[in-house]
Protein backbone atom coordinates (compact mmCIF):
# COMPACT_ATOMS: atom_id res chain seq x y z
CA UNK A 1 0.00 0.00 0.00
CA UNK A 2 1.31 3.55 -0.82
CA UNK A 3 1.32 4.96 2.72
CA UNK A 4 3.75 7.34 1.60
CA UNK A 5 1.36 8.90 -0.68
CA UNK A 6 -1.38 9.47 2.25
CA UNK A 7 -1.82 12.91 1.65
CA UNK A 8 -4.56 15.72 2.45
CA UNK A 9 -4.12 17.71 -0.99
CA UNK A 10 -1.53 18.21 -3.79
CA UNK A 11 0.54 20.30 -1.96
CA UNK A 12 1.13 18.07 1.17
CA UNK A 13 1.93 15.39 -1.35
CA UNK A 14 4.83 17.35 -2.92
CA UNK A 15 5.86 18.84 0.40
CA UNK A 16 6.53 15.37 2.17
CA UNK A 17 3.82 12.50 3.39
CA UNK A 18 2.03 12.67 6.27
CA UNK A 19 3.70 9.64 7.44
CA UNK A 20 6.08 6.84 6.32
CA UNK A 21 5.80 3.22 5.91
CA UNK A 22 7.46 2.16 8.37
CA UNK A 23 5.35 4.33 10.76
CA UNK A 24 2.25 1.65 10.07
CA UNK A 25 1.27 -0.73 12.52
CA UNK A 26 -1.78 -3.10 11.40
CA UNK A 27 -4.13 -4.38 14.09
CA UNK A 28 -7.55 -6.59 14.58
CA UNK A 29 -9.64 -7.36 17.42
CA UNK A 30 -11.16 -10.13 17.61
CA UNK A 31 -14.32 -8.97 18.73
CA UNK A 32 -18.00 -8.72 18.29
CA UNK A 33 -17.66 -5.12 18.19
CA UNK A 34 -14.46 -4.62 15.30
CA UNK A 35 -15.98 -7.49 13.77
CA UNK A 36 -14.22 -8.06 10.26
CA UNK A 37 -12.81 -4.65 10.62
CA UNK A 38 -9.01 -3.45 10.51
CA UNK A 39 -7.17 -0.93 11.91
CA UNK A 40 -3.92 0.96 10.51
CA UNK A 41 -2.19 2.61 13.43
CA UNK A 42 -0.01 5.42 12.00
CA UNK A 43 2.10 8.08 13.61
CA UNK A 44 0.78 10.78 11.03
CA UNK A 45 3.17 13.75 10.08
CA UNK A 46 0.31 16.53 10.41
CA UNK A 47 -2.81 16.67 11.78
CA UNK A 48 -4.24 20.68 10.44
CA UNK A 49 -4.58 20.32 6.97
CA UNK A 50 -5.34 22.98 5.03
CA UNK A 51 -8.96 22.89 2.81
CA UNK A 52 -8.28 23.22 -0.89
CA UNK A 53 -8.90 27.00 -2.26
CA UNK A 54 -11.46 25.71 -4.39
CA UNK A 55 -13.49 24.00 -1.87
CA UNK A 56 -16.90 25.55 -1.08
CA UNK A 57 -16.34 24.88 2.40
CA UNK A 58 -17.21 27.50 4.86
CA UNK A 59 -13.88 27.03 6.83
CA UNK A 60 -10.13 26.96 5.99
CA UNK A 61 -8.63 24.03 8.23
CA UNK A 62 -9.97 21.24 10.12
CA UNK A 63 -8.81 18.01 11.62
CA UNK A 64 -9.51 14.24 10.60
CA UNK A 65 -8.01 11.73 13.27
CA UNK A 66 -9.42 8.53 10.88
CA UNK A 67 -9.86 8.10 7.39
CA UNK A 68 -12.41 5.01 6.07
CA UNK A 69 -15.44 5.31 8.12
CA UNK A 70 -17.46 1.39 9.74
CA UNK A 71 -20.99 4.06 9.28
CA UNK A 72 -20.19 2.49 5.79
CA UNK A 73 -22.88 5.08 3.82
CA UNK A 74 -23.24 3.96 0.36
CA UNK A 75 -22.98 7.49 -0.96
CA UNK A 76 -20.07 8.64 1.34
CA UNK A 77 -18.29 11.23 -0.71
CA UNK A 78 -14.66 10.74 1.39
CA UNK A 79 -14.78 6.67 -0.44
CA UNK A 80 -12.10 8.07 -2.75
CA UNK A 81 -9.36 9.06 -0.48
CA UNK A 82 -9.07 5.41 -0.13
CA UNK A 83 -7.78 4.95 -3.09
CA UNK A 84 -4.53 7.51 -2.14
CA UNK A 85 -3.59 4.18 -0.18
CA UNK A 86 -4.40 1.78 -2.96
CA UNK A 87 -7.28 0.44 -0.76
CA UNK A 88 -10.33 -0.34 -1.80
CA UNK A 89 -13.43 1.96 -1.77
CA UNK A 90 -15.64 0.06 -1.39
CA UNK A 91 -16.08 -2.92 1.11
CA UNK A 92 -12.22 -1.38 1.77
CA UNK A 93 -13.39 1.63 2.96
CA UNK A 94 -15.67 0.44 5.25
CA UNK A 95 -13.71 -2.14 7.29
CA UNK A 96 -10.30 -0.88 6.65
CA UNK A 97 -9.47 2.41 9.31
CA UNK A 98 -7.04 4.45 9.22
CA UNK A 99 -5.95 5.73 12.90
CA UNK A 100 -3.42 8.44 13.67
CA UNK A 101 -2.47 7.54 17.27
CA UNK A 102 -0.82 10.60 17.78
CA UNK A 103 -3.85 13.50 16.58
CA UNK A 104 -3.41 14.71 20.21
CA UNK A 105 0.19 15.06 20.11
CA UNK A 106 0.24 16.77 16.90
CA UNK A 107 -2.58 19.54 17.45
CA UNK A 108 -1.20 20.15 20.96
CA UNK A 109 2.07 21.28 19.60
CA UNK A 110 0.33 22.68 16.14
CA UNK A 111 -2.08 25.38 18.78
CA UNK A 112 0.86 26.07 20.26
CA UNK A 113 2.92 27.50 17.26
CA UNK A 114 3.18 30.86 16.80
CA UNK A 115 2.31 30.54 13.56
CA UNK A 116 -0.78 29.78 14.41
CA UNK A 117 -3.19 32.21 14.70
CA UNK A 118 -6.57 30.46 15.97
CA UNK A 119 -8.40 29.79 12.98
CA UNK A 120 -11.84 27.85 13.29
CA UNK A 121 -11.33 24.11 12.70
CA UNK A 122 -14.08 21.64 11.75
CA UNK A 123 -14.43 18.22 12.22
CA UNK A 124 -16.43 15.29 11.02
CA UNK A 125 -16.09 17.04 7.17
CA UNK A 126 -14.18 13.84 6.19
CA UNK A 127 -15.40 11.17 7.99
CA UNK A 128 -16.88 11.04 11.09
CA UNK A 129 -14.71 11.62 13.82
CA UNK A 130 -17.08 9.77 16.59
CA UNK A 131 -17.44 6.44 14.71
CA UNK A 132 -17.17 3.08 16.25
CA UNK A 133 -13.01 3.19 16.29
CA UNK A 134 -13.51 6.33 18.68
CA UNK A 135 -14.88 4.29 21.48
CA UNK A 136 -11.35 1.80 21.34
CA UNK A 137 -8.78 4.70 20.50
CA UNK A 138 -10.41 7.44 22.06
CA UNK A 139 -9.23 10.94 20.45
CA UNK A 140 -12.28 13.30 20.69
CA UNK A 141 -11.28 13.80 24.54
CA UNK A 142 -7.71 14.66 23.95
CA UNK A 143 -8.68 16.79 20.96
CA UNK A 144 -11.04 18.80 22.74
CA UNK A 145 -9.27 19.46 25.63
CA UNK A 146 -6.43 20.64 23.55
CA UNK A 147 -8.76 23.42 21.65
CA UNK A 148 -10.45 24.26 24.80
CA UNK A 149 -7.07 24.67 26.42
CA UNK A 150 -6.01 27.10 23.69
CA UNK A 151 -9.69 28.73 23.09
CA UNK A 152 -9.90 27.62 20.15
CA UNK A 153 -13.13 27.54 17.95
CA UNK A 154 -14.77 24.46 16.79
CA UNK A 155 -17.50 21.99 15.12
CA UNK A 156 -18.27 19.28 14.90
CA UNK A 157 -20.19 17.55 12.03
CA UNK A 158 -21.26 13.79 13.16
CA UNK A 159 -23.80 10.81 13.21
CA UNK A 160 -22.31 9.07 16.03
CA UNK A 161 -23.67 9.35 19.93
CA UNK A 162 -20.65 8.46 21.26
CA UNK A 163 -20.59 12.51 21.15
CA UNK A 164 -22.33 12.54 24.58
CA UNK A 165 -19.87 11.20 26.42
CA UNK A 166 -17.51 14.05 25.71
CA UNK A 167 -20.20 16.46 26.50
CA UNK A 168 -18.35 18.29 29.58
CA UNK A 169 -15.54 19.06 27.42
CA UNK A 170 -17.82 20.28 25.09
CA UNK A 171 -19.49 22.53 27.54
CA UNK A 172 -16.09 23.60 28.98
CA UNK A 173 -15.04 24.61 25.72
CA UNK A 174 -18.17 26.56 24.57
CA UNK A 175 -17.50 28.75 28.14
CA UNK A 176 -13.92 29.95 26.07
CA UNK A 177 -14.90 30.03 22.68
CA UNK A 178 -17.12 29.62 19.74
CA UNK A 179 -18.09 25.90 19.83
CA UNK A 180 -20.61 24.25 16.96
CA UNK A 181 -21.96 20.84 16.60
CA UNK A 182 -24.22 20.02 14.21
CA UNK A 183 -26.00 16.40 13.63
CA UNK A 184 -26.36 14.83 10.12
CA UNK A 185 -29.75 13.27 9.68
CA UNK A 186 -31.18 13.02 6.11
CA UNK A 187 -34.07 11.25 7.01
CA UNK A 188 -36.31 9.35 9.41
CA UNK A 189 -37.13 7.02 7.08
CA UNK A 190 -36.40 3.82 9.28
CA UNK A 191 -35.63 1.15 6.03
CA UNK A 192 -33.78 3.82 3.47
CA UNK A 193 -32.04 4.23 6.86
CA UNK A 194 -30.63 0.11 7.41
CA UNK A 195 -29.56 0.05 3.83
CA UNK A 196 -27.81 3.31 3.02
CA UNK A 197 -26.62 3.86 6.41
CA UNK A 198 -25.82 0.48 7.74
CA UNK A 199 -23.56 1.50 9.99
CA UNK A 200 -24.58 4.26 11.75
CA UNK A 201 -26.88 4.89 14.46
CA UNK A 202 -30.39 5.37 13.62
CA UNK A 203 -32.02 8.18 13.17
CA UNK A 204 -34.15 8.51 16.24
CA UNK A 205 -31.35 7.81 18.42
CA UNK A 206 -29.24 10.92 16.80
CA UNK A 207 -32.69 13.04 17.20
CA UNK A 208 -32.43 12.04 21.13
CA UNK A 209 -28.77 13.02 21.30
CA UNK A 210 -29.57 16.17 19.37
CA UNK A 211 -32.05 16.44 22.62
CA UNK A 212 -29.68 16.02 25.05
CA UNK A 213 -27.05 18.54 24.10
CA UNK A 214 -30.01 21.14 23.68
CA UNK A 215 -31.49 20.12 27.30
CA UNK A 216 -27.39 20.59 28.75
CA UNK A 217 -27.28 24.61 26.61
CA UNK A 218 -25.93 23.33 23.85
CA UNK A 219 -27.37 24.80 20.84
CA UNK A 220 -26.97 21.20 17.81
CA UNK A 221 -27.79 22.29 14.40
CA UNK A 222 -29.02 19.83 11.64
CA UNK A 223 -27.90 19.45 8.07
CA UNK A 224 -30.38 17.31 6.92
CA UNK A 225 -28.02 15.18 4.12
CA UNK A 226 -28.47 13.35 1.73
CA UNK A 227 -31.82 14.41 0.72
CA UNK A 228 -31.81 11.03 -1.47
CA UNK A 229 -33.60 11.36 -4.88
CA UNK A 230 -36.62 9.32 -5.62
CA UNK A 231 -36.14 7.73 -2.34
CA UNK A 232 -36.22 10.05 0.25
CA UNK A 233 -37.68 13.57 -1.74
CA UNK A 234 -41.15 12.75 -1.42
CA UNK A 235 -43.46 15.43 0.51
CA UNK A 236 -44.43 12.94 2.88
CA UNK A 237 -40.86 11.98 4.03
CA UNK A 238 -39.22 15.79 4.06
CA UNK A 239 -42.30 16.80 6.24
CA UNK A 240 -41.80 13.65 8.58
CA UNK A 241 -37.82 14.46 8.86
CA UNK A 242 -38.27 18.07 9.12
CA UNK A 243 -41.22 17.81 11.52
CA UNK A 244 -38.69 14.89 13.95
CA UNK A 245 -36.03 17.51 13.37
CA UNK A 246 -38.11 20.46 15.38
CA UNK A 247 -39.29 17.98 17.98
CA UNK A 248 -35.68 17.66 18.57
CA UNK A 249 -34.72 20.97 19.78
CA UNK A 250 -32.65 21.84 16.76
CA UNK A 251 -31.74 25.20 16.47
CA UNK A 252 -31.42 25.41 12.59
CA UNK A 253 -31.61 22.66 9.60
CA UNK A 254 -29.99 22.83 6.61
CA UNK A 255 -30.71 20.28 3.29
CA UNK A 256 -27.97 19.21 1.48
CA UNK A 257 -28.79 16.85 -2.03
CA UNK A 258 -27.23 13.87 -2.56
CA UNK A 259 -23.92 14.81 -4.44
CA UNK A 260 -22.45 11.54 -6.31
CA UNK A 261 -18.46 12.30 -6.58
CA UNK A 262 -15.91 9.98 -8.09
CA UNK A 263 -15.02 7.13 -6.44
CA UNK A 264 -18.91 7.34 -4.27
CA UNK A 265 -20.58 7.53 -7.67
CA UNK A 266 -19.24 3.91 -8.73
CA UNK A 267 -20.24 2.10 -4.90
CA UNK A 268 -24.03 4.00 -4.94
CA UNK A 269 -24.55 2.86 -8.12
CA UNK A 270 -23.92 -0.74 -7.70
CA UNK A 271 -26.09 -0.74 -4.74
CA UNK A 272 -28.62 0.90 -6.81
CA UNK A 273 -28.88 -1.63 -9.52
CA UNK A 274 -29.04 -4.17 -6.36
CA UNK A 275 -31.76 -2.44 -4.34
CA UNK A 276 -33.70 -0.19 -6.89
CA UNK A 277 -32.65 -1.45 -10.40
CA UNK A 278 -35.45 0.87 -11.71
CA UNK A 279 -33.87 3.93 -10.81
CA UNK A 280 -30.47 3.89 -11.99
CA UNK A 281 -31.71 5.18 -15.75
CA UNK A 282 -33.32 8.07 -13.70
CA UNK A 283 -30.30 8.16 -11.90
CA UNK A 284 -28.24 8.31 -14.75
CA UNK A 285 -29.97 11.32 -16.44
CA UNK A 286 -30.13 13.13 -13.51
CA UNK A 287 -26.19 13.07 -12.44
CA UNK A 288 -25.46 13.31 -16.65
CA UNK A 289 -23.81 16.52 -15.88
CA UNK A 290 -21.71 16.18 -12.93
CA UNK A 291 -21.95 15.04 -9.09
CA UNK A 292 -24.29 17.40 -8.23
CA UNK A 293 -28.14 17.05 -8.81
CA UNK A 294 -29.58 19.59 -10.91
CA UNK A 295 -29.86 23.34 -9.80
CA UNK A 296 -33.56 23.45 -10.40
CA UNK A 297 -33.54 20.52 -8.08
CA UNK A 298 -31.59 21.41 -5.27
CA UNK A 299 -33.41 24.81 -5.25
CA UNK A 300 -36.70 22.96 -4.73
CA UNK A 301 -35.61 20.74 -1.99
CA UNK A 302 -34.16 23.45 -0.19
CA UNK A 303 -37.48 25.90 -0.58
CA UNK A 304 -39.78 22.90 0.39
CA UNK A 305 -37.77 22.47 3.29
CA UNK A 306 -37.37 25.97 4.45
CA UNK A 307 -40.83 26.33 3.71
CA UNK A 308 -41.56 23.15 6.25
CA UNK A 309 -39.24 24.53 8.95
CA UNK A 310 -40.54 27.53 9.27
CA UNK A 311 -43.78 26.08 9.63
CA UNK A 312 -42.66 23.99 12.74
CA UNK A 313 -40.91 26.98 13.89
CA UNK A 314 -37.39 26.32 13.11
CA UNK A 315 -35.50 28.15 10.00
CA UNK A 316 -32.00 27.57 8.35
CA UNK A 317 -28.75 28.53 9.52
CA UNK A 318 -27.40 31.74 9.24
CA UNK A 319 -23.94 33.45 9.25
CA UNK A 320 -22.83 32.20 12.54
CA UNK A 321 -25.51 30.15 14.17
CA UNK A 322 -24.87 27.18 13.72
CA UNK A 323 -21.51 27.43 15.48
CA UNK A 324 -22.57 29.40 18.48
CA UNK A 325 -23.38 27.46 21.51
CA UNK A 326 -22.98 29.97 24.77
CA UNK A 327 -21.69 33.90 24.29
CA UNK A 328 -17.86 33.11 25.25
CA UNK A 329 -16.37 34.35 28.67
CA UNK A 330 -12.82 34.21 27.69
CA UNK A 331 -11.08 36.21 25.25
CA UNK A 332 -12.68 36.93 21.95
CA UNK A 333 -12.07 35.07 19.08
CA UNK A 334 -8.55 35.40 17.50
CA UNK A 335 -8.28 37.73 14.05
CA UNK A 336 -9.18 35.64 10.85
CA UNK A 337 -11.71 33.01 12.06
CA UNK A 338 -13.92 32.95 9.34
CA UNK A 339 -17.51 33.07 9.69
CA UNK A 340 -19.39 30.41 8.78
CA UNK A 341 -22.84 30.68 6.05
CA UNK A 342 -25.38 28.47 5.11
CA UNK A 343 -23.78 24.69 5.65
CA UNK A 344 -22.37 23.02 2.36
CA UNK A 345 -20.46 20.36 4.52
CA UNK A 346 -19.37 17.01 2.93
CA UNK A 347 -19.29 14.47 5.00
CA UNK A 348 -22.33 12.88 3.17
Amino acid sequence: MRWDNLAENTTTARNGALFAADAVTTRTFDTPEFSGITFHEVRARSIVNRVPGASRMPFEWTVNPYRGCSHACVYCFARKTHSYLDLDTGLGFDSQIVVKINAVELLNRHLASHRWHGAHIAMGTNVDCYQRAEGRYRLMPGIISALRDHANPFSILTKGTLILRDLELLKQSAAVTEVGVSMSVGFVDTELWRTVEPGTPSPERRLDVIRTLTDNGIDCGVLMAPVIPFLGDSPEQLRATVRAIAASGATSVTPLVLHLRPGAREWFMEWLGLHHPHLVSRYERMYADGAYAPTWYQRQITRRVHELAAEYGMGPAHRGESRRVTPPTGPPPAAGVPEEGPTQLTLL
